[in-house]
């Protein structure tokens, strides 16, 4: 048979026994759910911000690429050659060139700043998804020659055109002229809208043929760089060694980290200050522990100078006290462990739920590009959570454990 240490049985047992002082047992209970609430509430708002941040960096990627080459003023010649290298490439899933330029858009007297993006439309598919982003129209509606445009759903409405309208496209870069440098401007005829969900692109992005580009911003046949999709978006540092390795001219890689590294910097620092500002709720809860434990040694001084008296040693004692701390710990942080994961897997039915219950929507479709609340478990994330509770909790134990194995029996028994 099985026979546990006997720290463990008595301190177990004074987890179970009723208690003669109610208050006792009172903040007991209150300790125990003050750290559920806090690893629920913690465990649900990182998932909540975890699928948040997996939406907006899957809209992003949807419309640029992994990785980009390019040579060092933004101009890349002899694509062809570079793509059929980096298709050969284990890590390469597809590649598309592209021209990158600003310029300004003209229709009935309203003027837009737009970025003009020119892109083959057979190639795009391999890097992106645009084609499921299209709300009228589609990629191959861009033709060579026939100067064709797309503009995002915002800013169509921007500047109040529809299918068939002729927008005016002024290129900075300028032509000579008898009269000195003029502005290269052309007219191009309105085939498509997307809408994307993110407003950078909605509002201020406008794509047409790679050849029409070529010919407006006079790249002759160069472009701006090729745009590049990896197996995995996580492994670009090591993608981009590889291809230092086997591409034997200078070129100049940016990847998607580096291309929005502000956004997403922004993101982790909002997800790691509500990761310790929850934690406070967590060790709240614990300090509660530390009072509780407090009671419960001075309400067990008698038994504590009898155990003494019968040979247990000062750091036995500190271990009973330290187990009952425990138990009541991570009881609470198990609770609050099952109650953060259902409601993390259950967000997509509880917030509408909590919607309909009070009439209002949290995230408005016509407001908000995002309309229901995502959520993604990290376990990573959860496993942190509760090895905090699990170390808050075992540090309020410490003093009231001390404190028990340095109670004398003969002072604990004089007026028992």
């Amino acid at each position: 048979m099985l026979r546990l240490p006997f720290e463990l049985l008595v301190g177990l047992r004074y987890t179970r026994a009723k208690r003669r002082n109610g208050f006792i047992s009172f903040i007991s209970l209150s300790s125990m759910i003050g750290i559920a609430l806090g690893v629920t509430a913690l465990i649900t708002v990182l998932s909540i911000m975890n699928g948040f941040q997996e939406e907006l960096r899957d809209r992003i990627l949807g419309m640029t690429a992994h990785m980009t080459i390019s040579e060092s003023d933004d101009r890349l010649s002899n694509w062809p050659t570079l793509y059929d290298t980096v298709k050969t490439q284990p890590d390469i899933l597809g590649a598309a060139p592209n021209i990158m330029e600003q310029a300004m858009l003209t229709h009935n007297g309203r003027v837009q700043g737009v970025a003009v993006r020119g892109i083959l439309p057979d190639y795009e598919d391999e890097v992106g998804d645009l084609n499921q982003k299209m709300v009228y129209g589609q990629l191959q509606d861009l033709k060579p020659d026939d100067y064709s445009i797309i503009l995002g759903k915002e800013l169509s409405v921007s500047l109040g055109v529809s299918i068939g309208d002729k927008v005016t496209v002024i290129a900075p870069q300028g032509s000579v002229s008898a009269v000195g440098i003029v502005p290269r401007i052309k007219r191009f005829t309105v085939v498509g809208f997307f809408e994307a969900g993110m407003h950078e692109y909605d509002s201020a992005l406008a794509l047409i043929h790679l050849q029409d580009a070529q010919t407006l911003f006079k790249y002759d046949d160069r472009i701006s760089g090729l745009q590049l999709k990896i197996d995995n978006l996580f492994r670009v540092g090591e993608v981009r060694q590889n291809l230092a390795n086997q591409l034997q001219q200078t070129l100049y890689v940016r990847d998607w980290r580096q291309q929005h590294l502000n956004f997403f910097k922004a993101i982790e620092m909002e997800k790691r200050m509500m990761f310790i500002v929850l934690a406070l709720i967590i060790m709240v809860a614990a300090f509660n522990i530390v009072s509780t434990m407090v009671m419960v040694v001075t309400d067990k001084q008698g038994d504590i100078a009898v155990l003494r008296t019968l040979g247990a040693t000062p750091n036995s004692i500190q271990t009973i006290f330290i187990i009952q701390g425990l138990v009541i710990g991570l009881s609470g942080a198990f609770l609050g462990l099952i109650g953060g994961v259902s409601l993390a897997m259950n967000i997509d039915v509880i917030v509408p739920f909590i919607e309909t219950l009070l009439g209002f929507q949290f995230f408005p479709p016509d407001v908000y590009y995002i309309s229901k609340v995502p959520s993604k478990i990290i376990w990573s994330d959860v496993y942190s959570v509760t090895l905090i509770a699990f170390f808050l909790t075992l540090a309020a134990t410490l003093y009231p454990a001390r404190k028990a194995a340095k109670i004398q029996p003969a002072e604990a028994l004089r007026y028992e």
